[in-house]
């Protein structure tokens, strides 16, 4: 709710709560009073204290959906010990702040203020914080400043020790001076303006390096004798990420119900997709920006990590045919809140909450938005709730696995039925047309017996998408994704991916698609292009190293591969796709020693196929056959000696060297389409094999783009 209207409903002449009730809602709570516009440093300061075991009470958070914001705020206030005031600009100049402090006060409830910047005091302010302990975020910085507060609070909290004769009676150790020492502020005061002046002067040479909370940039102290002196508020260490670079975290899901977490989950997604769309917007992708979900890790955190200047965060809360979505702004280098919004929405208002958000965001961040780009934001979407929440859950089904007990078939069918149920809904929803194409194209992947219908569909879908939205440039890659890897048209899959890249340049899954369609194709530099902007929208994604690493791994650049290859072990070093592009980088170089030793390893993460693969080449290129030839009976013994591996073993005899029975099984691949056959101009396997007229001939049938 915007503070206007919460400012409205708190009275301080409402009945409370009996004193010492066991409230629920308030009981044993610390009590964190802050102006909206201070939602991130309120939200930080909660996340500290919960760390430490100590429930706080914070609005809108723990407002009862439904219920007066003057009745719940006054009955946590009654029922808590300790309020925390976040005391900025904005707080002295809201009227609900100041009917918190004056109820918290006339309680005798100790106050903690956590002053962020040194905006001058209203006089009730001044009268009702007169005792309360005080700490200066602008001197001690984010963090430090939080811990004192922690420590405060605490302390607070604490049985009080006997009181010393003379001792203060509350025992807080504030910043702020004993009454004997304050007879003297006159002469400090104009010592400490003389200080502040002459600190300033040098302090202005490296005013570019300061970052400031306010749009005035400054923040005026006042000392004795009524002469202001401008002082920055914040200084940080060197961190300059991109302009206008964002990452949307997950939003939580407040629902109570876990099941629900794929709402929220995809609520965040659908934002970050929106906002992607945009030119001048840096939109980080969704791994790198979920990878910090369920993680105790602070926003300045991952704006490191993610090199972001902004992040969106928040919470959704769905109850029956109502939603609150909870949207804060932040400005990763100062640290500050930049804005934030509650949203009471029908559920039915759901979409058009999403694009206020997405809208408002653009906003703050001073992005242009053309007209065609605020069209942009609902491409490929539906009006239909109903239809959506369906899309959402096919979405969490078969991308992100949440039942991961069951077998990916399962899965995907569960999901195409949720498709299916989104496109009866909305015969116009583009999203979940391309969604389906994607789901078909897996299972035909997976089922030979049904590839040539599933894999017709999955174009059929992925078709129906782009008629449906010609601007959504997601769908174009889809489309390609299918003509390439199912179809073989790899000219209509160029044409589709030029298009998905000039409509969708800030999507990571576009890039990602694109980079690898042109290492297939030798497209080298196109390739490595697309690829290091993936890592640049996707950094904490370590399929995206992987991904890069086998690339190159085609281009034959396996030194810059092994690069690649380590920024993925750092991100995830117990991943089995590991260990397969390490021995591939192994065996493609000639290092066929360092190969044997990686995949004789037990330590090494394979599946059972691929360690015999690799034996097989590393004993081969030692010159170890007998060793050789039992990893190939093995591998047969796994894989048949049917039609549906006719790629593997192409591979296998071109490195064997028995150049006839691979054009053989090369033959086969052709005829039966198999899909390795879209790899046939990178696989460093089939380099013995390449020269021979009978494979100029396949490659000439296959149409690769020049």
């Amino acid at each position: 709710m915007p503070e206007s209207d919460r400012s409205a409903n708190v009275q301080t002449d409402q009945l409370p709560a009996p004193e010492g009730a066991q409230d629920p809602i308030a009981a044993g709570a610390v009590f964190i009073s802050h102006a909206s516009q201070d939602v991130a440093i309120a939200n930080a300061v909660v996340a500290a204290l919960e760390r430490q075991g100590l429930k706080c009470w914070i609005a809108p958070r723990d407002v009862t959906p439904g219920a007066r914001y003057a009745d719940e705020i006054i009955r946590a206030i009654n029922g808590t010990r300790v309020v925390v005031l976040v005391l900025s600009k904005s707080a002295i100049a809201s009227p609900h702040i100041g009917k918190e402090v004056e109820r918290a006060s006339s309680k005798r409830r100790p106050i903690v203020a956590l002053r962020t910047d040194a905006a001058p005091l209203t006089t009730a302010l001044e009268y009702f914080l007169s005792e309360s302990q005080w700490i200066d975020l602008a001197t001690d910085g984010t963090e430090a400043a939080i811990a004192k507060l922690v420590t405060a609070v605490r302390r607070q909290l604490a049985p009080a020790p006997p009181v010393p004769p003379g001792a203060r009676p509350d025992g807080a150790h504030s910043d702020r001076p004993p009454a004997e020492t304050r007879k003297s502020w006159p002469l400090l005061g104009a010592l400490a303006a003389v200080i502040l002046a002459l600190g300033w002067l040098a302090i202005d040479k490296f005013r570019s390096s300061w970052h400031i909370e306010s749009s005035d940039h400054t923040a005026a102290a006042q000392p004795a004798g009524g002469s202001t002196v401008s002082m920055p508020l914040v200084t940080t260490a060197a961190f300059t990420p991109p302009p206008h670079s964002i990452a949307v975290l997950p939003f939580v899901n407040m629902s109570g119900d876990a099941t629900q977490d794929y709402f929220s989950d995809g609520i965040s997604e659908e934002l970050l997709n929106a906002l992607s769309r945009l030119n001048d917007l840096q939109v980080v992708a969704r791994t790198s920006s979920f990878s910090f979900k369920g993680q105790n890790v602070d926003v300045s955190t991952i704006a490191h990590k993610l090199n972001v200047g902004a992040v969106l965060e928040g919470s959704v809360r769905r109850a029956g045919n109502t939603v609150r979505i909870t949207a804060q702004l932040i400005n990763t280098v100062t640290g500050f809140h930049l804005w934030s919004e509650t949203y009471d929405r029908p559920f039915s208002d759901i979409l058009k909450v999403q694009t206020e958000v997405a809208s408002a965001v653009a906003r703050q961040l001073q992005v242009k938005m053309l007209a065609d780009e605020s069209v942009k934001l609902q491409t490929g979407g539906t009006k239909n709730p109903d239809a959506y929440d369906a899309y959402l859950s096919a979405d969490r089904e078969f991308n992100y696995s949440p039942n991961g007990g069951d077998v990916p078939d399962t899965r995907e069918r569960t999901a195409l039925a949720a498709l299916d149920q989104a496109i009866k809904l909305d015969p116009g929803y583009a999203a979940a047309y391309a969604l389906r194409s994607g789901v078909l194209e897996v299972m035909s992947l997976r089922s030979s017996s049904e590839h040539e219908n599933l894999a017709k569909q999955a174009l059929a879908s992925a078709e129906r998408a782009v008629a449906l939205a010609p601007d959504f440039g997601e769908a174009h890659a889809d489309l390609a994704r299918i003509l390439s890897v199912l179809h073989f048209d790899f000219a209509g899959a160029e044409s589709e991916y030029e298009r998905a890249l000039a409509l969708a340049p800030g999507s990571a899954e576009v890039q990602w698609l694109f980079a690898s369609f042109a290492a297939k194709m030798g497209h080298v530099e196109p390739a490595l292009a697309a690829a290091r902007r993936v890592a640049s929208l996707d950094p904490q994604n370590y399929s995206s190293y992987v991904r890069q690493a086998g690339d190159l791994s085609f281009l034959r650049r396996f030194d810059e591969a092994q690069v690649a290859l380590q920024h993925a072990r750092a991100l995830k070093p117990d991943s089995i796709r590991l260990g397969v592009e390490q021995a591939n980088i192994f065996l493609g170089s000639g290092q066929a020693e360092k190969a044997r030793q990686l995949c004789e390893s037990p330590e090494t993460l394979f599946d059972e196929y691929f360690r015999h693969y690799c034996l097989l080449l590393a004993y081969h290129a030692l010159g170890k056959q007998a060793d050789a030839k039992s990893e190939l009976e093995h591998i047969k013994a796994l894989k048949g000696e049917g039609d549906d591996a006719a790629f593997v073993y192409a591979k296998i005899y071109a490195q064997l060297g028995d150049k006839a029975q691979a054009l053989l099984w090369l033959s086969k691949a052709e005829r039966v389409r198999d899909s390795g056959m879209s790899y046939l101009k990178v696989y460093w396997e089939l380099d013995p094999i390449r020269n021979e007229p009978q494979f100029k001939a396949i490659e000439a049938r296959m149409n690769f783009p020049p």
